[in-house]
């Protein structure tokens, strides 16, 4: 069980190799930029996938030494994707990357039935914080994938959210599914959803974490609040992953530990046979290279 971020660091260097990711589109500097940062630190060997012109210039402008990485020509951003996705498939690549190409372009390529990496039905994205005003690190789902999730689909999430939890040491991590209040309302869907699934965990139907909820976030994080609103939990104070109600409350919760709360974020897309990389140009290059760390230690 790791208690920062470094710590991915460790993890990913203790595999017996160095994992391969495979860019599609590559051309692209913060994306570069990251690489080289990852590389340097020697926990990754990347393949790049894109304009060969384009990414070599963009090297040399940045000194990233590419010479003796893979390269592959490929112009059009779907088949650059496709291309990636194809080299994981034939086991020349444990972790996808994307570069300059749209989300959904990528995610196309992903999940072709034929010859995508589909797992399971359902993506989403998995991040985990370290901030400063929390005594441990904090997972957060799904900031950027699933719109409005249904029952069924934040059970998928969590199960995603757990696997990546699993994969750096925890057992038995702590859920809370979390929302405005600890009550539950029938006219409050979450709420319901909430109350559905923790029941499902105490029933065993999930398994591998505790879940609770529903728990409004000072219930979640803080043990003086849930004792002073006399919650009996276990997950209430200790929480290690925030299932948050929708899109737009996990964003939110992302993004204010980011730019308020002085947290460093590494962050991936679960679901697929192997992690999916998304760099934001809005996160710091701590973030994009604590991601690339995250999905090599669980790769």
């Amino acid at each position: 069980m790791i208690g920062k971020l470094t710590d991915l660091e460790t993890l990913a260097k203790g595999k017996a190799t160095t994992r391969k990711i495979a860019v599609a589109a590559a051309g692209d500097q913060d994306v570069l930029e990251a690489l080289k940062n990852a590389i340097g630190h020697g926990i990754i060997e990347p393949i790049l996938i894109g304009i060969e012109k384009k990414i070599r210039s963009i090297s040399d402008k940045i000194g990233f030494d590419i010479s003796s990485f893979e390269l592959i020509d490929i112009e059009d951003k779907f088949e650059a994707s496709a291309m990636a996705v194809k080299m994981i498939k034939e086991g020349k690549a444990e972790i996808l990357m994307k570069g300059l190409v749209s989300t959904g372009v990528l995610l196309k390529a992903v999940l072709d039935k034929e010859v995508g990496l589909r797992k399971g039905e359902l993506l989403s994205h998995v991040a985990i914080f370290e901030t400063p005003y929390y005594h441990k690190l904090l997972g957060v789902t799904d900031a950027a994938m699933n719109v409005d999730p249904e029952l069924m689909d934040k059970i998928g999430i969590i199960k995603n959210a757990v696997e990546v939890f699993h994969k750096i040491g925890y057992d038995n991590p702590k859920v809370a599914i979390v929302g405005s209040v600890e009550t539950i309302n029938p006219r409050m869907e979450a709420t319901m959803h909430a109350a559905t699934i923790s029941m499902m965990n105490y029933r065993k139907q999930i398994t591998g974490c505790i879940i609770d909820g529903p728990l409004a976030i000072d219930g979640a994080v803080s043990k003086k609040s849930a004792d002073m609103k006399n919650i009996t939990s276990d997950v209430a104070g200790d929480v290690d992953i925030i299932l948050a109600p929708d899109i737009d409350g996990a964003n939110i919760l992302y993004k204010s530990l980011n730019f308020l709360g002085g947290a460093t974020a590494a962050a991936v897309i679960m679901g697929a046979t192997v992690p999916i990389v998304l760099t934001s140009r809005g996160d710091t290059e701590k973030s994009k290279y604590y991601s690339i760390a995250l999905a090599a230690a669980i790769a």
